[in-house]
């Protein structure tokens, strides 16, 4: 019968927590041979990196107790029947060492979600089914300006990942133009996120505008890969800038998430030297512990330095681009 353990809870050691796991030898990702203890011990071997991209941030959890098996699907506010389901607000019955951060959604209703401070919050959440984390762009303390600016290159149907690196490569040029840093990763699929932390002074609104100005900027450069139209029918370029992502509450998956698909593959933080020969493929539970063991994080420089968004900001006023309406 599937997802049917029969090993005993184990408790385990994280910092000065022990957490519980029950049913260890639960199925996770039956076609790897991965269990849940399996998936508890990836994302120790990553701690680092994880909680380098969740730390403080308020952070929805994308639950699949059921583990990922052919057939699986997430629940949606469309169908609400699924084998895996977001939770934004803290599970009930959460320790008392789980941090939250209180956020407003757009309707103007709010919640209290899990915003880790340790390792240990991290290692609970996957023991309740997390394989993806969401955190916001913002931190507990200011969930009201992002401090981190999200470009998403989302490649259309039949585009695959080798399509989408000329645009981050040229995403990385017109940052340096600039005076930003941008830092890149895999989705676990076949897109590109680029992170650049910015000072927390601006608004989910002015940053969705400088998202769009580059990406307008990207589509002059490379009419034949990049669009920033809206409407997924109107699109006749391979890539699209999705500037919404910056919109408030819409979330991206972070470094070291596991898509839920039957190989396993992770969200890689890449350096850009990796970029032209890293395949999605190349990333997945088995092999990150060892790549993270040699490497270390790519993106461990990522919050040293906080630009300002002025550079991106003007660029759209001289653009005469107003804030994109939140999709």
């Amino acid at each position: 019968m599937w997802g049917v353990a029969t090993t005993a809870a184990e408790e385990i050691r994280v910092g000065k927590r022990l957490v519980r796991v029950s049913s260890p030898d639960k199925p996770y990702f039956p076609e790897r041979g991965l269990t849940k203890l399996d998936v508890v011990r990836y994302f120790l071997a990553v701690g680092d990196g994880i909680l380098r991209a969740l730390r403080d941030r308020p952070t929805m959890l994308e639950r699949w107790p059921r583990g990922v098996f052919e057939g699986a699907k997430i629940a949606t506010r469309q169908d609400s029947r699924g084998d895996a389901f977001y939770q934004k607000r803290v599970p009930a019955g959460a320790p008392d060492w789980v941090r939250t951060a209180h956020i407003t959604f757009p309707s103007g209703r709010t919640a209290d979600e899990v915003a880790p401070s340790e390792l240990a919050v991290v290692v609970w959440a996957v023991n309740l089914g997390t394989l993806r984390f969401h955190p916001w762009p913002v931190s507990a303390g200011d969930v009201e300006h992002p401090d981190q600016l999200r470009i998403d290159l989302d490649p259309m149907p039949g585009v695959d990942f080798a399509q989408v690196v000329p645009v981050a490569h040229e995403v990385r040029a017109f940052l340096d133009e600039l005076g930003l840093a941008g830092y890149p990763k895999t989705t676990g699929g076949r897109g590109i996120h680029i992170y650049l932390s910015i000072e927390p002074r601006w608004s989910f609104g002015e940053c969705r505008r400088a998202v769009l100005a580059l990406g307008r900027e990207m589509q002059r450069r490379r009419p034949d890969l990049v669009t920033t139209t809206w409407w997924r029918e109107q699109r006749d370029r391979p890539v699209f800038v999705d500037y919404n992502q910056m919109a408030r509450d819409h979330t991206m998956t972070s470094a070291y998430s596991i898509r839920p698909t039957p190989r396993a593959l992770v969200s890689a933080p890449l350096d850009w030297s990796e970029l032209d020969d890293a395949r999605p493929e190349d990333f997945d539970v088995v092999s990150m512990p060892a790549r993270f063991a040699e490497r270390g994080d790519p993106h461990a420089g990522l919050d040293d330095r906080r630009f300002s968004l002025a550079p991106l900001l003007e660029l759209a006023d001289r653009e005469g681009l107003a804030a994109p309406p939140e999709r």
